[in-house]
């Protein structure tokens, strides 16, 4: 099929088609940034080349690097996984240029179905209805306020060439145009390196409904079911789930035929994922994600079929080796993913740091897709998945009692998980009947009680395993970089006492390291445990490491309770830090760029 596959990606993802590729027996070749390089995708695949750096757009961003490492590996394929360059036109076609094989769709469907303002267009063309929405970048707050005029608010805010909930904002009122816009676009900026955004109308109460769509370079395409992807924060999905419950025969039919026939209008080959709202017996097209889903686990566990093993064929050139009288659903299929997030209180804030334990569910029907292991650090830098958690059951009940027990079995120490939550929701009549939608988690469920408590973080792990000693000396396994390829060779050592234990780092610090905020003139910025300038409400500290990107505040300026005084990134996700007590701004001691830890002050309240 190919002789040796590049995997542009990290983390579960990655491992994923590493599994797939070995029952191939295709060879892989991982990449990684500075933080990553323990990472159990790296240790799997048969080769792995450092991407020097720590930020996404350092590393797995970086078209020029990726494809330097794709000629000098010798892979004649490269599998781009989800996000990051995964919808990107221009690196699919670079791959192309080079005479390799991008496994995904060609750079021309990419172009109209991954910048969502032209995939809206193009389903318009093929007769399939979109939610009102504009179909040109917005660049101006008044044009917002225009469009809620026109069509009702609240308005959504959302990157034109990405997905997963990020750039994605909820305006509610004209006030919030301008902020609203600035956010989605930074947000938009640094996960997929463009910052177009464009409207469309917030439905009230609607369901996500997914249909997944496989097609051929022979003209054959195909709807292989539908997901449920409703219960979500931060309009990022929590749980999903296969076949999507409460739908009529007549719109799980519609439905898929919508979403084959927007596939063939834009020349589709590969997966692909067209998403739809549903709301009082209506669907409207969403958009096309032209690539593998987060929760495309679920399809498998309800067809028996392997999405990796398909795309790789369709790639290689090969037709769709299932026809629709061929799939045959079987069940009920549930995945919840698992985040590094506390979710206490319904704030979802993230929680980087090193996993000192995980232990996972087993047990019939019950599958772990993790790019993490204990001792693993969770970075601030990229995405908060650390696992997906999958269960099928004969029927949605059973389904539904499985993965409860299997969220129960499941242990993570060392940072806080969204599992909590994932029990809350699992639990809830209103699940269990169907009655949820995608504002439900955020506005229905109470999760004033819940809470994920974050373990000490313990430094964890183990010496290189030792051979035998021989005068004086002894056998151990190391790392190696080597021109940027990483190696593992054995070596004699000096007998010494092994070296103390060290977390295995798969961000860029360890469980210590914890950066320093600093001042707009450079100077570190003191804790609340320093006294410096405050404690208590008075100081504003940040609960979480992360990078800040605005700061709204200056001395001198009054605040009110709750008011907004920076914004910080973590996991590629925008967090307002807010004042706990009204007041005079004394000083602010961070600026945009500066990077702060957990329990950092970032401005003192008078």
């Amino acid at each position: 099929m190919f002789d040796k596959l590049l995997v542009a990606n990290r983390g579960e993802i990655a491992l994923r088609v590493i599994r797939t590729a070995r029952e191939l027996e295709i060879p892989t070749v991982a990449v990684y940034a500075d933080g990553d390089r323990a990472g159990v995708w790296v240790r799997e695949a048969d080769e792995a080349y450092a991407l020097p750096g720590t930020s996404a757009a350092e590393t797995y961003l970086d078209q020029a690097k990726l494809l330097a490492i794709l000629e000098r590996s010798g892979a004649t394929a490269v599998h781009p996984g989800y996000g990051f360059l995964s919808e990107n036109a221009s690196f699919a076609r670079a791959v192309e240029e080079a005479g390799k094989v991008f496994v995904g769709p060609p750079a021309s469907a990419i172009e109209v179905m991954g910048d969502k303002i032209s995939a809206r267009v193009a389903a318009q063309a093929a007769g399939v209805a979109g939610v009102p929405g504009t179909t040109t970048p917005t660049t101006d707050p008044a044009e917002i306020v225009a469009f809620g005029d026109e069509h009702g608010w609240p308005v959504a805010i959302k990157a034109a060439f990405g997905g997963g909930g990020r750039g994605m904002r909820v305006v509610e009122r004209p006030a919030d145009a301008e902020a609203a816009l600035e956010s989605a676009q930074r947000e938009s900026q640094a996960a997929f390196g463009r910052p177009e955004c464009y409207l469309e109308r917030y439905l009230v109460w609607p369901r996500h409904v997914e249909v997944q769509v496989f097609a051929d370079a022979h003209g054959n395409a195909l709807s292989l079911g539908e997901r449920d992807c409703s219960c979500q924060r931060r309009h990022q999905k929590l749980v999903e789930e296969s076949p999507a419950p409460g739908l009529s025969d007549e719109v799980r039919r519609a439905m898929g035929q919508a979403a084959v026939d927007v596939a063939l209008a834009c020349g589709y080959r590969g997966a692909g994922t067209v998403e739809f709202l549903y709301q009082d017996g209506e669907f409207y097209f969403l958009e096309m994600n032209t690539r593998l889903q987060v929760e495309h686990p679920v399809t498998e566990e309800v067809l028996g079929l392997d999405l990796v093993a398909l795309q790789l064929a369709v790639a290689a050139g090969e037709p769709l080796p299932v026809r629709a009288e061929d799939l045959a659903p079987r069940g009920h299929a549930i995945e919840c993913r698992l985040n590094a997030e506390d979710p206490a209180k319904g704030r979802f804030l993230p929680s980087p740091g090193t996993i000192t334990r995980f232990d996972r569910a087993d047990g019939p029907g019950v599958r772990t897709d993790a790019g993490y292991e204990a001792g693993d650090t969770v970075s601030q830098f990229f995405d908060n998945l650390v696992a997906k958690l999958v269960v099928w059951g004969p029927t949605r009940e059973a389904a539904r009692r499985r993965m409860l027990r299997a969220l129960r079995e499941t242990r993570i120490e060392g940072i806080s998980t969204t599992i909590p939550a994932q029990v809350a929701i699992l639990s809830h009549p209103d699940f269990a009947a169907v009655r949820h939608s995608t504002r439900w988690v955020e506005e229905n469920l109470d999760l004033s009680e819940v809470s994920s408590p974050r373990t000490p973080a313990e430094a964890t792990g183990s010496a290189p395993p030792a051979g035998s000693t021989s005068e004086g000396r002894q056998l151990r396994e190391v790392e190696a970089e080597v021109d940027g390829r990483r190696y593992q060779v054995r070596l004699w050592v000096p007998a010494t006492d092994p070296d103390p234990p060290v977390p295995r780092a798969t961000g860029s610090r360890g469980a210590d390291a914890r950066p320093t905020a600093r001042s707009a003139g450079g100077r570190p910025a003191p804790r609340a445990a320093d006294g410096g300038g405050g404690t208590g409400d008075a100081a504003v500290t940040v609960p979480m490491q992360g990078t800040i990107v605005k700061v709204l505040v200056s001395p001198g300026d009054e605040v009110e309770v709750g008011q907004t005084v920076c914004v910080l990134e973590a996991m590629k996700m925008e967090n307002a830090i807010t004042a706990e007590r009204a007041g005079i701004v004394k000083e602010v001691r961070v600026a945009p760029g500066d990077t702060v830890g957990g329990g950092d002050v970032v401005a003192v309240i008078d």
